[in-house]
């Protein structure tokens, strides 16, 4: 009689960790296509617009040229230490 309540608790606890196991599934499913969807954002907002010269990147370079961060890092912080790769890609990578 031990050995079959110590099969049952056994399988109780395998069936909550399947349980746990499919809801962390869900959210990792969820964050998964919240990502995706965040992705498109950011990738939309930094392609250049059909048209345009781009008239917010050529400030972003003004204000880096001022000596300002315009990096997603440190936006708008003096930059004390020379170039920033963030603000270079960022600004060179509007073409």
């Amino acid at each position: 009689m031990e050995l079959i309540n110590f099969i049952t608790n056994l399988e109780n606890k395998f069936q909550q960790l399947l349980k746990e196991l499919e809801e962390l599934k869900m959210r990792a499913f969820a964050l998964e296509e919240e990502n995706e969807k965040l992705r498109k954002e950011v990738s939309n907002i930094y392609q250049k617009p059909a048209g345009r010269k781009g008239v917010g990147f050529d400030n972003l370079a003004r204000l880096y040229g001022e000596g300002f961060h315009v990096c997603h890092m440190h936006f708008g912080q003096s930059r004390v230490e020379g170039d920033c790769l963030f603000c270079m890609g960022l600004i060179n990578g509007k073409e």
